[in-house]
């Protein structure tokens, strides 16, 4: 088991590795590839993540610990997963408006939030490594769905960071969010999670990518084409309502 999913696991390092050099990506108007390649991203989360979380539920009622809370609410991970991603990138905003509005290109403490936000970037991409390793328990076509769907993810993902830490993020970050991926996925190998745990990292990851793609198609400088986002969504719906 591992020798089927490190094809994945290696398509999307190379993503890290080479994806801030597709300068046809950059500028404003946004992308429409990255608009279609976010909309290819929620659609699978919708339409393939959340129903297979629903069918986990009763494996996480399973967890003694768990039953109060999340008998009926394993949603409640992504929910979580959605408010976390929010919250970092909030943090990341705000401190980079309050410097702006004090004059400052490089805030001092300019590190300290590279590291809050490339470290919790990193924790989703092992989380997202070790889904693709216990994936090869399931089918194939399963396995191909989800790593398309994060490769786009990670495109979209990677002009995001680029854009709020640029030189650091191309030197340092990706590579970190490379060794977490390829972690995450190789502790597959030596830890096995009960499969109700491996549902509540699913349904944490599904929240994240909801915000992180929203999050970069919302805010209006970006001058987004809706037509773009709406149309990934919609044939890769058709591709998995097809299925």
């Amino acid at each position: 088991m591992g020798y089927v999913s490190i094809w994945p696991v290696l398509v999307l390092a190379f993503i890290h590795f080479f994806g801030t050099r597709l300068r046809f990506l950059a500028g404003v108007p946004r992308s429409v590839w990255l608009s279609v390649a976010g909309g290819v991203s929620v659609a699978y989360v919708f339409l393939h993540l959340f129903p297979e979380l629903g069918e986990g539920q009763e494996q996480v009622s399973k967890l003694n610990w768990a039953e109060r809370f999340l008998n009926h609410h394993v949603y409640l991970m992504s929910l979580i997963g959605l408010a976390v991603f929010y919250g970092l990138e909030r943090v990341v905003v705000e401190t980079k408006y309050r410097q702006k509005k004090k004059g400052q290109e490089e805030p001092r403490h300019e590190q300290g939030i590279f590291w809050l936000h490339i470290g919790s970037f990193a924790i989703y991409n092992a989380l997202i490594g070790y889904i693709l390793f216990q994936r090869e328990e399931g089918t194939l076509q399963n396995l191909l769905l989800f790593s398309i769907a994060m490769a786009l993810h990670f495109i979209v993902n990677d002009f995001g960071l680029q854009e709020h830490h640029h030189d650091s993020y191309r030197r340092i970050g990706r590579w970190v969010l490379v060794v977490a991926l390829v972690a995450g996925w190789g502790i597959g190998f030596v830890v096995e999670l009960p499969e109700a745990l491996v549902i509540l990292v699913m349904a944490f990851v599904g929240g994240g990518v909801i915000m992180n793609v929203l999050k970069e198609e919302l805010p209006e400088e970006r001058e987004s084409r809706y037509w773009a986002f709406a149309l990934g969504a919609g044939l890769y719906a058709a591709l998995l309502l097809s299925l």
